[in-house]
């Protein structure tokens, strides 16, 4: 029974996988979603704390403290759960498959850059109600353009949302 179920699983989440990796939006698109992508790699944590320091130095030591908790926790079980599980990432699975970005790693589960992307949007949009939407929206196109770009599973980046969201809150919870 368990087999079937994660069989099946397995089964919709590669079908899924070739449907939004098959769409070829073209050289425009794919450029688009490869920065959307490059965007999650944690350059842009930086500068944002930057900005805060800069613009906002009050409120930029509480930030800095529940976002680098919230990190520390994401990090922690990002690379407990990527070393347990060991998935393979789509391209070395399925045949016919290359990925349009580099990956930073060996293994797909979870997708690190959607962990991270969530868990900045929650982090400050707990601060800045008015951040919240567009930051959301900003980490959805993260993971969906890490399973265009060929690197990730939907479930890759179902996980990394869940994580992020987690670890933001958890982070949150014991700073504020």
């Amino acid at each position: 029974m368990a087999k079937s179920v994660i069989h099946h699983l397995q089964q919709w989440d590669s079908n899924l996988f070739m449907r939004i990796f098959n769409m070829n939006g073209g050289r425009l698109v794919n450029k688009s979603l490869f920065w959307v992508s490059r965007s999650g790699d944690g350059h842009l944590y930086i500068l944002i704390m930057s900005l805060l320091l800069v613009f906002r130095p009050n409120e930029w030591k509480i930030i800095f403290v529940c976002g680098s908790c919230a990190f520390m926790v994401e990090l922690c079980l990002y690379f407990l759960v990527k070393k347990k599980v060991k998935r393979d990432r789509p391209f070395d699975r399925i045949e016919g498959i290359s990925f349009l970005i580099q990956p930073p790693d060996q293994f797909s589960f979870p997708s690190g850059h959607t962990a991270g992307a969530f868990m900045v949007s929650i982090v400050l949009g707990n601060f800045y109600s008015v951040v919240m939407f567009p930051m959301l929206a900003w980490a959805t196109v993260v993971g969906f353009s890490r399973i265009y770009l060929g690197v990730h599973y939907p479930t890759d980046v179902l996980a990394g949302t869940l994580l992020g969201i987690a670890s933001a809150m958890i982070g949150l919870h014991f700073i504020t």
